[in-house]
């Protein structure tokens, strides 16, 4: 065991809470310790949840504001100064259903700005029943380690015999050694200890912190695992007649949504045939959009391989489900993927094949990358191989055709072993194309340094928008603009002022609607639930069914208008931390293959600019996209 120094102490703060310029309302509630892990110097302690940020509402907000006050301008990502941070949400763990998400943020080693990433499951549950609000990181470890967290505080262990092990071999591990198949765990795999840019953090098989590489911070610190037993503290728990009334109202309003038993069946992967009969597809790189065959992977034919489903803690989606899939192993379980993992695999990078799908998305989980950077970075490949632009050198005994499933496995064990082409890769798309040289720069489709997610941005205005201006760079999941197309005319002309809000081709009030989304999208994150019930099936981008859970299940009296002020405000911090790290292409732009030269119509760079400005001035930031320095 290595030495540790671990502070019981426990506090429970009253708290005061301005959500309104005129008055305060009180959280007597206990909202949770922040857990102080020094790897350097193997120091554990606990220390209270400071007041004055309570504003910041928790997990996303809170660890925002501590990175802003905390982390030096200059700072390596890799470097033990970087700061990994760990939140539970205003509601993670507690009554409230759809309560299990933890937001992680470090300074992200794939784009250099800020990093960030959610994660669901159990595990920030089970911290939050220690009565643990969130976990602050430093240093790094002389020896590899785990940190073990239960009620009666925390400890550092070795954990030498861990490193090399994958994703899903450390937890049965570690399970196995503390006799305790009720430990929830967070872990890296192979590609966080090796450093790869794009590594996650891993809880169980399929739930996973995917994006900005915080697997690689932890990685780069030697902490190969966060192992949580369950404490006995209570949070929020609907305990009053009063409570339970406003529990069963939000899980009514949930189970009674019209997607509610399409997405509780088959997941987001059923919405595949959807999204490329929308026509908003980005498949082969982005070079075309949609695929002709899509029946071959239209994920609702998995029912009938369907061994169990599964979801995270108190939710009643249970959208997760673990397969048998023929000819893949008699013994060999496999997890259904999400929506993203099934295109960015899939038609991304040409393949067609669902089973082999399946298969390369678990890969990825068990090696602990991020299978949206992966798959974009062998699209990239695939693209520039295609195009002649890849060295020889690089290429070798690599078969890179579209589609081809063999060599895109190859590749993944490449990226985590750091060898030939993948090593290249594992750096992320940008810094590949630096590397290749060869124009490859061209068709690094990435925002920020980060690559992009499942929808074309040139068939979609306002998402395109959402990718240029997301703060942690090209990705859907940071924004949600959902309401693009799911609300109705109706709804977009009293909201926006104009029905061609909801016009997927229209820039009109673009600006106005990514402001609603972005905001909105923070405060799910602080709250600690999750997007699929409160996005997706309620479609609750005014918190009307939010706010009456929350003034139900707490003392706190809030308004929609407060958390959207709130919003604005952490959107501002996000904004002005990038400012401060970033370091060469971290503006708010897109790739200029998306960019429409040949007339005025669609995604042209004068379009573009009339949806940026009129989105800056909604946040209140001046015409460079800087918001005002906060109070």
């Amino acid at each position: 065991m290595l030495n540790s120094n671990v502070d019981k102490r426990q506090a429970i703060i009253t708290y005061s809470l301005e959500m309104n310029g005129d008055r305060k309302v009180g959280l007597t509630k206990q909202f949770g310790q922040l857990l102080n892990v020094d790897l350097s110097s193997s120091q554990c302690y606990l220390s209270a949840f400071p007041e004055t940020v309570l504003e910041y509402i928790g997990g996303r907000g809170f660890n925002i504001w501590y990175l802003y006050h905390h982390l030096a301008s200059g700072t390596d990502p890799l470097a033990p100064e970087n700061m990994l941070l760990i939140s539970c949400g205003l509601f993670t763990g507690s009554s409230a259903p759809t309560s299990s998400r933890l937001h992680i943020n470090a300074l992200s080693p794939l784009t250099g700005i800020l990093g960030s990433s959610n994660i669901g499951g159990y595990a920030g549950a089970w911290l939050r029943s220690c009565n643990i609000a969130s976990i602050i990181i430093t240093g790094k470890s002389q020896k590899p380690a785990t940190l073990y967290i239960d009620s009666s505080g925390a400890r550092l262990e070795e954990a030498s015999h861990l490193w090399g092990h994958d994703a899903f071999e450390t937890q049965e591990i570690i399970k196995q050694s503390h006799n305790n198949n009720k430990l929830r765990i967070l872990t890296i795999g192979p590609g966080g200890e090796s450093r790869v840019r794009f590594a996650t953090i891993m809880s169980e098989r399929d739930h996973a912190a995917g994006r900005t590489g915080m697997g690689s911070v932890m990685g780069s610190k030697n902490l190969k695992a966060i192992v949580i037993s369950k404490g006995s503290h209570k949070h929020f728990p609907a305990a009053t007649p009063l409570q339970k009334k406003a529990v069963k109202a939000y899980t009514s309003e949930i189970k009674e949504s019209s997607e509610f038993n399409f997405f509780s069946k088959y997941g987001g992967a059923g919405y595949v045939k959807w999204v490329n009969d929308f026509g908003i597809m980005g498949s082969k790189n982005y070079s075309r959009i949609g695929v002709k065959h899509i029946e071959k992977i239209d994920c609702r034919q998995l029912e009938k391989n369907i061994v169990r489903s599964s979801g995270c803690f108190r939710c009643p989606v249970q959208c997760k489900a673990d397969l048998k899939l023929e000819g893949m192993g008699k013994n060999e379980g496999f997890t259904r993927p999400e929506f993203e993992p099934v295109i960015n695999l899939g038609p991304k990078c040409g393949l067609n094949d669902l089973n082999q799908i399946i298969k390369l998305d678990n890969l990825c989980n068990r090696l602990g990358v991020d299978s949206t950077s992966a798959a974009s970075v062998i699209a990239f490949a695939m693209d520039l191989f295609e195009k002649k632009l890849l060295p020889d050198n690089l290429v070798g005994d690599l078969d890179l055709s579209w589609g081809n499933a063999t060599t895109m496995e190859k590749l993944l064990y490449q990226m985590v072993e750091g060898k030939g082409l993948g090593k290249i890769l594992s750096l992320g798309v940008r810094k590949a194309a630096e590397l290749i040289g060869n124009g490859a720069s061209k068709y690094a489709v990435h925002i920020k340094g980060l690559e992009l997610t499942a929808y074309h941005p040139a068939a979609i205005m306002g998402t395109a928008l959402g990718y240029a201006v997301s703060s942690r760079g090209g990705d859907y999941n940071n924004v949600y603009a959902s309401l693009e197309y799911s609300w109705t005319k109706e709804e977009a002309e009293k909201e926006f002022g104009t029905k061609e809000a909801v016009n997927i081709k229209s820039i009109c009030a673009k600006g106005l609607l990514i402001k609603k989304a972005v905001t909105t999208n923070i405060i799910v994150d602080c709250l600690g639930l999750c997007k699929v019930p409160v996005l997706s099936l309620l479609r609750s981008f005014n918190f009307e069914n939010e706010v009456r859970l929350i003034n139900g299940l707490t003392d706190l009296n809030v308004s929609e208008k407060d958390f959207f002020r709130v919003g604005t405000k952490i959107a501002a911090l996000e904004k002005l931390f990038n400012i401060r790290h970033e370091k060469g292409d971290s503006e708010d732009k897109l790739p200029e293959m998306f960019i429409n030269k040949d007339n005025s119509q669609g995604l042209t760079l004068q379009n573009f600019e009339v949806m940026l400005q009129e989105y800056y001035t909604a946040m209140g930031w001046d015409e460079n996209g800087t918001p005002p320095e906060p109070a």
